[in-house]
């Protein structure tokens, strides 16, 4: 059983690998910087909130055999559409942050250029091109070892930065006030660890799993492998914060919004507490991170937008995915035109964007897996159940005290 387990992991690592990039390197260091260990409560309530409709895209998968995507068709014609028109509005935004970020520390690993532009458009061709040659495969392969290189950077890189720190931290908790401290509130919960669609790209993962093993995938193992991920994110998110706080709260220093700028801060963190022979260490970690959500979600994205197509107008489309990948290209790279200057303003919109649909997300897949569309040895207890009504009130209030607050 214990190897059938081991095997079966790969889905859950692509999801970390998703979620550990914008949210951790980027969100979580600067609650750390601006907001000490005061926002950590919103870390762990988020992801106890978020954690059943994460864990309900591969329990669907493992259970029928299809992807939330197919389970959404099920719940009524109208769903499809709407998660079309909604990811459509936010798959450019969310790649554009995802690669700027990307950008900034290949600016500093490589030093070639300082264009970020010129960066970005270098990074989506390689990741088109890894994609092509590889596709799930190599993807899988390849992400189980990023990430177990920046756990084990960070972890050591936080407990170094304990050992060295003379400052006594105020741990009470924070909440937000002002239009400004509650934006970055919304903004910090919309990305950590991920936005809920990515529930949809880990069902087509597992999907993919399942063709790639030829192995039929029981739900129970397919939770495991989703646990292992999920924890990794909350445990790193958690060392971020710290990073954040042991070295830059109550400083004069404060992270710019400048993408090659954030980034050498960034790799600054790391190198202050385990010295500067780690640079080139910690900056091929942190850029392999950023590197493969990159690939993840330019992989991901393009795969969801065809499979919908594919069932809104029930029929196969002839590359389909490689349509939505050129598309998802070019827009992106349209957007870091206007806002490469402000790298803060363009993960601020993506990230409070995918804030405000989460509810749609939650609520779908809370109806999905307690439904005659699920098996019914195959649904949830009835704590996981309670916890996603919960879950869905706390993201619905959040969001209806965000925008009342703005």
């Amino acid at each position: 059983m214990k190897k059938t387990l081991l095997q079966s992991l790969g889905p859950g690592l692509l999801f970390a690998g998703a979620a550990i990039g914008v949210s951790h390197l980027v969100q979580s260091t600067r609650a750390g910087a601006e907001f000490g260990f005061g926002l950590l409560w919103a870390l762990l309530i988020v992801h106890l909130f978020k954690y059943p409709f994460f864990q309900y895209g591969p329990r669907y998968a493992a259970a029928t055999g299809e992807t939330l995507l197919e389970g959404y068709k099920k719940i009524g014609k109208w769903v499809l559409p709407v998660y079309f028109l909604i990811n459509f509005a936010t798959m450019f935004t969310i790649q554009a942050a995802v690669t700027i970020v990307t950008a900034g520390l290949a600016s500093q690993l490589f030093g070639i250029s300082e264009n970020l532009v010129l960066w970005s458009f270098i990074i989506l061709l390689i990741s088109i091109i890894f994609l092509a040659i590889g596709r799930y495969k190599l993807l899988d392969s390849v992400m189980k070892f990023i990430i177990i290189i920046l756990a084990i950077s960070t972890v050591t890189a936080v407990i170094i930065a304990f050992s060295n720190s003379s400052y006594t931290f105020d741990v009470s908790q924070i909440i937000p006030s002002g239009s400004v401290e509650i934006t970055f509130l919304i903004a910090f919960l919309g990305w950590m660890p991920a936005p809920l669609d990515v529930s949809i790209w880990h069902s087509i993962w597992s999907v993919e799993k399942r063709k790639q093993s030829r192995t039929t995938i029981h739900p129970k193992e397919a939770v495991f492998d989703f646990n292992v991920g999920y924890i990794g994110t909350l445990v790193l998110g958690v060392c971020f914060v710290l990073l954040g706080a042991l070295v830059m709260y109550k400083s004069s220093a404060t992270f710019s919004n400048k993408g090659g700028e954030f980034a050498a801060q960034l790799i600054e963190l790391y190198t202050k507490n385990l010295g500067d022979f780690s640079y080139v260490f910690i900056a091929a970690a942190a850029f392999t991170t950023m590197f493969s959500t990159t690939i993840t979600t330019l992989d991901a994205s393009p795969r969801a937008m065809n499979k919908s197509i594919e069932l809104i107008v029930e029929r196969k489309i002839k590359f389909g995915y490689q349509f939505w990948i050129l598309l998802l290209f070019l827009g992106t790279l349209g957007i870091l035109q206007f806002y490469i200057a402000n790298m803060g303003d363009l993960v601020k919109i993506a990230t409070i964007l995918s804030f405000l649909t989460a509810p749609f997300y939650a609520i779908l897949n809370f109806i999905l897996i307690t439904g005659k569309q699920t098996p019914k040895q195959h649904q949830p207890k009835i704590f996981t159940k309670i916890l996603s009504l919960i879950g869905i009130v706390f993201l619905i209030g959040f969001s209806i005290w965000f925008l009342t607050n703005i």
